[in-house]
């Protein structure tokens, strides 16, 4: 019996240093679970990021279209009642027509759109499309002398470039 103790107390000491060994592992394994946790937890946050970025683009981008629609309904509603007229009358039609393209531009000015490019401005490249020029001396250079195409711009962004005739 002398002889397993000795054994047991061998075998006692080598799990106490197995133990001692695993206690010193354990702090760098704790950690690298803290870390694979955090970078689980990390990309979780950005996967909701990226949902929510997208659920709040496209609902603005909705709101927007809404917007637009609702400013333009009642320009359709005037040509409907137009169309539907059936007098001979040319100047009602006239002044009908005139009265739905204002609502029209008072809509898109809500909307922050505004019209360029008249006859006299200076031409601008960034804003006008050239699409004829001509030679006058009584004219300046770079002058726009006749507009095939308005443009239009939102702010400060140029929706449509204005379709010019220049000058020199």
């Amino acid at each position: 019996m002398s002889k397993k103790k000795p054994e047991t107390e061998k075998e006692t000491t080598e799990e106490l240093e197995k133990g001692e060994k695993a206690k010193e592992v354990n702090p760098l394994e704790k950690e690298l679970a803290d870390t694979k946790e955090q970078l689980l937890r990390v990309t979780a946050e950005y996967a909701n990021f990226r949902k929510r970025s997208e659920k709040e683009k496209n609902e603005s981008f909705a709101f927007a279209t809404s917007k637009t629609v609702s400013e333009i309904l009642p320009v359709i509603d005037n040509l409907e009642r137009a169309l539907s007229n059936e007098q001979e009358d040319y100047e009602g039609l006239k002044k009908g027509v005139q009265m739905t393209y204002d609502g029209l531009m008072a809509s898109l000015e809500k909307l922050g759109v505004t019209a360029f490019g008249e006859s006299g401005e200076q031409f601008d490249p960034n804003l006008h499309n050239a699409v004829m020029h001509i030679e006058d001396d009584t004219l300046e250079a770079n002058v726009i002398t006749d507009v095939f195409q308005k443009g239009y711009k939102i702010n400060d962004k140029v929706v449509r470039p204005a379709m010019v005739k220049t000058a020199n």
